[in-house]
């Protein structure tokens, strides 16, 4: 049966289309296959290159112009990579905390603390071990032998010049034992108990010394002044007698309560008024009474006599006194 003529025309257009769908695929397919095709030539073609090229770089040395001026190229790149990180450590430095800050201080300032304390411990001890060695090399000029002791405490009494010692009657000690330090005479034993005594001071008002000028031999009596003060008054000396200022007094050994010819003291003034029967003569100790924590107390005495104290030489302050003119005479 014949084909209507609209029927006839749509299985025309209709074959004319899968023909033209069939040919867009074949030229689609085509179109890849071809640049597939072109890649591949492309990849073997640059790889030929590059083993061309790092063949001639490591045998000739081709490359290292070119490698040195890429890197120049690329420095300002790598600097410009590398400037956020930069930038955020620097503001990291700027920006600390405050309680940081604070935290460190106070460490810093602890440390110096823990310093400053070492510090002053090591000078002490040094000072303490000096005046250990002064005490010893004192205490092998003299013939008898000594104890060392330590003071501990010093008098609540404004009036009177005494010290505490750390060895009493268990170690030997009596009372009217001569006291020694380094530089010089100190006091003597006053009060004994089992651990401890009490030493009296050359400088206390009460206590007098009999000592002698070691320049010419002089002798006078040394009390403690009586003004309070942490000198010495040379009592009962005529104007005629020979004592200078800077003269040395040494212990004379009289009364047999010190060593003989140990240091006593300098002469810092002398004064003689006209109508006057003495001369007013001051002396400063030697020994560093206020500021020694050492002293040395001899065990030995020719006789254990009582402390030379102001009610005892009173009575004597004449016969000292004639005893000095007439060594003036001679």
């Amino acid at each position: 049966m014949p084909c209507s003529k609209p029927q006839e025309r749509f299985r025309l257009v209709r074959t004319g289309r899968r023909h033209s769908q069939r040919e867009r695929v074949n030229d689609i397919e085509n179109a890849v296959f071809s640049r597939n095709a072109s890649l591949e030539y492309r990849i073997v073609t640059f790889l030929l290159l590059s083993l061309l090229l790092m063949t001639a770089d490591k045998r000739f040395g081709y490359m290292d112009h070119a490698r040195q001026a890429l890197g120049l190229v690329a420095t300002p790149f790598f600097w410009l990579a590398d400037t956020p990180a930069r930038v955020g450590s620097s503001l990291g430095e700027i920006f600390v905390s405050r309680t940081e800050l604070l935290d460190e201080n106070a460490r810093l300032r602890e440390e110096l603390m823990l310093s400053r304390q070492q510090l002053l411990l090591a000078e002490s001890l040094t000072v303490e071990n000096n005046r250990l060695l002064a005490l010893q090399s004192a205490s092998a000029l003299l013939e008898q032998e000594v104890l060392p002791a330590e003071i501990i405490n010093v008098s609540p009494d404004p009036y009177s010049r005494r010290v505490l010692i750390n060895k009493g009657s268990q170690d030997g000690v009596f009372v009217g034992q001569a006291v020694l330090e380094a530089n010089g005479l100190m006091g003597q034993v006053v009060q004994v108990m089992p651990f401890s005594s009490w030493v009296l001071l050359i400088t206390d008002a009460s206590h007098v010394t009999p000592v002698e000028v070691s320049r010419n031999g002089e002798r006078a009596l040394a009390r403690g002044s009586l003004d309070g003060d942490t000198e010495l008054d040379l009592e009962f000396v005529i104007p005629t007698q020979d004592i200078e200022v800077g003269d040395s007094l040494i212990s004379s050994g009289m009364g047999q309560v010190y060593p003989k010819n140990y240091p006593v003291a300098e002469v810092v003034s002398v004064r003689r008024s006209s109508g006057q029967p003495y001369a007013t003569i001051r002396a400063r100790p030697m020994a560093q009474v206020w500021s020694t924590r050492h002293v040395m107390l001899v065990l030995e005495a020719a006789e254990p006599d009582f402390p030379v104290l102001a009610d005892e030489t009173d009575s004597g302050a004449d016969e000292e006194s004639s005893l000095a003119s007439v060594d003036s005479a001679n």
